[in-house]
């Protein structure tokens, strides 16, 4: 997509980050968590998590959003060091990548995902890590062309009630 924007996020982004949020999580997840659960998110709720987030961070989780040419957000990415547990590993870790419906397939998710790559490869993060949720193929697809390959650990997060497995893939980050 041309006249794309990679920046960081400020305060003011927080309401269109957690539409992004919202919406992307309608979409990319109807049919794999309680349908009921993805009704109930909360735009404003959502965005005031997104505030405090960043008044509360420390510096060590990094939110970029994706301005395009007409000043609107065309998608969010988040990432910080790999969290094993509570524990911080020397690994990076993508924490989320989230675009409008209407963005897939135009570029954005790849820009942000490769500006991503670049920050934690500089960084000198030996490995880059993210999780999937096990059943979205188009997420699966989008991060095997990236590069990242499932590393053989699955987990599963709970969804009102209902469990959702996961995958890790990872990537090795070379300097």
């Amino acid at each position: 997509m041309t006249g794309l924007r990679i920046r960081p996020m400020t305060a003011g982004d927080s309401d269109e980050v957690a539409a992004v949020r919202v919406r992307g999580w309608r979409h990319a997840y109807r049919g794999l968590m309680p349908q009921a659960y993805l009704d109930g998110m909360d735009v404003a709720a959502e965005a005031d998590r997104q505030r405090a987030r960043l008044a509360a961070g420390d510096g060590s989780v990094v939110n970029l959003v994706a301005e395009a040419e007409d000043g609107t957000l065309a998608g969010w990415a988040a990432y910080g060091p790999y969290r094993d547990g509570e524990v911080r590993t020397g690994d990076g870790e993508l924490y989320a990548l989230y675009l409008p419906p209407e963005r897939i397939g135009q570029g954005v998710g790849r820009t942000l995902l490769t500006e991503v790559t670049t920050r934690c490869t500089a960084a000198g993060h030996p490995r880059m890590l993210l999780w999937v949720l096990k059943e979205n193929a188009r997420a699966r697809r989008f991060y095997e062309a990236a590069g990242f390959t499932p590393d053989g650990t699955e987990e599963s997060f709970e969804v009102a009630g209902t469990a959702v497995p996961e995958v890790r893939y990872a990537r090795a980050l070379t300097g």
